[in-house]
């Protein structure tokens, strides 16, 4: 039975063993050798005429195997014929003169050439993922390039990626340890964000990056002793790429941030002291250049991080100003300025609009800093008249309105108050 069994779980699988091909088929199976003569002799027919080259790549892709020969036939694109490991010509095969490597080295000619490769794929969709593979490849060669090679292998890259041929998880193949450590992927980098940026813009750039997580790597380019945020800077504003040095700077911030607001919920949720935790954020301020703006900011979003809210909105309100009563001090460290005092408030008013239990809790929070010290008369009028956002507006400044006036009319008997006094 347990054969039996074991024979039903396995799926029926075509193994071709009945039709023994024959030896000559087979050999033809697996040789590009045809494949190339074709190529190179109609590209070495089409000349330097980009348009003819498309066209020919459009109708040869009807009689030839490019699904198989996807590697061979971009390697002859770019470099003139099949490329051995480490990026040179394999030396007994027929090869042509007109390919990306023989071009000329400017932008017109490489974006014409970009053109081809888009043309390419967009007809023969299946072709996107070997030339994915392909640039990989050429990247993990560029030692074996000569500079004109691979500055034309940069430009035509970067174009490539601007124009959402390419995905920038690419770039991974410039982390090698042996290009980096020879500074070969940073000066590569070089020329391929200057074309890409170029294309596009550096939102767009960045866009890219992030979508696969290549935005917070861009420090790999180099070798770990220099892996730092003012080397890359340097390096890139003096090549001419400060925006790339600014996002890159930002990022760096950004991670920065985050970290630091991990590490002050792991310390608000196992109760360190106060004035410990507002000795590590003073000196975090001082070593990462962070205004107390942003701080109150990372401070606020720690404390609302650090409790298990209650599911029912009736009685979390009552559970938030609890919280934020015990943890007002900690607030109060960083409002120093008026402008982190409207700063916490757009966070508090972000805040209630984000998470729908806390809507209607608003009102109470800000009275009870309020009361804390925490926020001044000033910074809550302001924020009334003119400094809010547009998140929940209406609802808020209904629940506020009683407050404000009750403000107003404090300030304007303490002011005849003082003129009695004169």
């Amino acid at each position: 039975v347990s054969f039996m069994n074991n024979q039903k779980q396995q799926k029926p699988t075509l193994t071709g063993q009945r039709f023994k091909t024959r030896k000559r088929d087979e050999k033809e199976r697996f040789d590009p050798t045809q494949f190339q003569e074709s190529i190179v002799q109609g590209l070495n027919q089409t000349g330097t005429d980009l348009e003819a080259v498309a066209k020919f790549l459009d109708a040869s892709g009807a009689k030839l195997d490019y699904r198989r020969y996807a590697e061979t036939l971009f390697d002859i694109l770019v470099a003139g014929g099949m490329l051995a490991p480490g990026g040179t010509l394999s030396d007994d095969l027929t090869r042509t003169e007109f390919c990306v490597f023989t071009a000329q080295e400017d932008l017109e000619t490489m974006q014409a050439y970009a053109q081809v490769f888009n043309k390419l794929i967009r007809r023969y969709k299946y072709l996107e993922k070997g030339f994915e593979e392909e640039i990989k490849k050429l990247l993990l060669f560029l030692k074996g390039f000569t500079e004109s090679e691979r500055n034309k292998l940069a430009m035509i890259t970067g174009i490539l990626l601007g124009n959402g041929n390419l995905s920038a998880s690419i770039l991974s193949s410039l982390f090698n340890e042996n290009l980096v450590k020879e500074g070969v992927s940073a000066a590569f980098a070089v020329k391929l964000f200057k074309s890409w940026i170029n294309e596009k813009d550096i939102n767009s750039v960045a866009g890219s990056l992030r979508k696969v997580g290549m935005d917070n790597r861009l420090m790999e380019l180099f070798p770990a002793n220099k892996r730092s945020c003012e080397h890359f800077s340097k390096y890139f504003t003096d090549a001419g790429l400060k925006e790339l040095s600014d996002f890159a700077r930002n990022q760096q911030s950004i991670g920065a941030r985050k970290e630091l607001q991990k590490e002050l919920q792991e310390q608000m949720s196992r109760g360190d002291p106060f004035k410990d935790i507002i000795v590590y954020v003073r000196e975090e301020m001082k070593k990462t250049n962070i205004s107390e703006q942003t701080m109150i900011g990372i401070v606020w979003t720690s404390v609302m991080s650090s409790v298990e809210w209650n599911k029912k909105e009736e009685l979390v309100t009552e559970q938030a100003i609890k919280h934020l009563k015990q943890y007002s001090p900690l607030l109060k460290a960083f409002t120093s300025q008026g402008l982190s005092e409207l700063t916490l408030l757009l966070k508090i008013q972000e805040y209630c609009y984000d998470n729908i239990h806390f809507m209607k809790a608003f009102q109470k929070i800000v009275v009870l800093l309020y009361k804390a010290d925490v926020l001044s008369e000033e910074a809550i009028l302001k924020w009334y008249t003119d400094a809010h956002v547009a998140k929940g507006k209406s609802v808020f400044l209904e629940q506020m309105k009683k407050f404000v006036e009750w403000l107003k009319n404090a300030e304007e008997e303490s002011e005849s108050e003082t003129e009695e006094g004169d």
